[in-house]
């Protein structure tokens, strides 16, 4: 009977081990540039202890060191950070495919030259839409993910009509949108963008405090980057010359959300007018938990505690 209880615990602790992600112990420090199937740098980092966790910066064509240097860091005290630019984002190189299918096999394929089994995925904005169809490809190699301030679908038409609405509150006039031309409402964000500059209230829409974005601004123009990837997926948005070549990017993906069973955390700011504050509700994961946080699109560094605990909590 003896023998039989100690096998027992040694098939469990296997099992619990193996249910985990990758710990920092199977994964080399620091700096790293590989190259794709397709012949593309993508440059990152890795740091921190636990879990291995893969983070997805949001833009599209932002890049992981605002992230890292405002806050995200503190992350590294439970979890293994592998810091990743996109393929046209930050250090890493342009490329001729931005197609959504090619940026999901670039994650997949940097997890395997890492030489990672499960991981975790850490998603921040437009980082979502990334993570939620990695997560519908490849649960297998998933322990979870966490959606920080993330959205599913980029061009939802009620966020648009949220952030006009939230615009002309800051400029003390209440105004309700019923438009849901995808077109009229972006000339009417791009509108109201403009009188919010001239108010000096622009960074309202992802930040509490301006100088959040001064220093933002002052991390991501310190060194020489790219950001082709977003001007390929966002500028035919805006310029409707310009020819729409992955319009895979323009589809909600809310539905995926509840064919996805994996662990999910979702970190929400009750004032994130980025992707508006009743965002999660579009959130249908079986095993979601979901965290409200009072703060804007930034909370990594605004609300930086409450942030960081709610992914270790979540990640014990």
């Amino acid at each position: 009977m003896k023998n039989l209880h100690i096998i027992s615990i040694f098939i469990t602790v296997l099992f619990t081990s193996c249910s985990r992600s990758d710990s920092s112990d199977n994964i080399k420090k620091g700096n790293f540039n590989i190259l794709t199937s397709d012949g593309i740098k993508l440059s990152g980092k890795v740091s921190g202890s636990g879990p291995v966790c893969i983070y997805l910066h949001g833009g599209p064509g932002q890049d992981y060191l605002s992230f890292e240097k405002m806050g995200g860091s503190n992350l590294e005290k439970c979890l293994t950070i592998v810091y990743l630019d996109q393929r046209g984002s930050g250090h890493s190189q342009n490329a001729k495919d931005y197609s959504l299918k090619r940026v999901i096999k670039d994650i997949e394929e940097v997890r395997l030259k890492l030489g990672l089994k499960k991981v975790y995925l850490l998603s921040h904005s437009f980082g979502g839409v990334l993570a939620v169809n990695y997560a519908k490809k490849y649960p297998e190699n998933l322990s979870g993910l966490i959606l920080a301030n993330s959205i599913v679908y980029f061009i939802d038409p009620k966020v648009l009509q949220t952030q006009i609405e939230f615009g002309y509150r800051l400029l003390k006039k209440d105004t309700v949108v019923k438009e849901n031309n995808l077109n009229k409402l972006f000339n009417q964000v791009q509108i109201v963008r403009k009188k919010l500059s001239i108010a000096h209230l622009g960074y309202r829409f992802i930040a509490d405090d301006v100088n959040t974005i001064i220093k933002m601004d002052s991390i991501e123009s310190s060194y020489k980057r790219t950001s082709d990837y977003g001007m390929e997926v966002f500028v035919p948005l805006i310029d409707t010359t310009k020819v729409k070549k992955y319009p895979e990017y323009y589809l909600d993906y809310a539905l995926l959300t509840k064919e996805i069973k994996i662990p999910v955390l979702i970190i929400s700011g009750k004032n994130d007018y980025a992707v508006s504050p009743d965002y999660y509700e579009n959130f249908k994961f079986p095993k979601q938990k979901i965290i409200q946080i009072e703060g804007s699109h930034m909370l990594y560094y605004e609300k930086n505690k409450e942030f960081v605990n709610s992914v270790c909590d979540f990640i014990k």
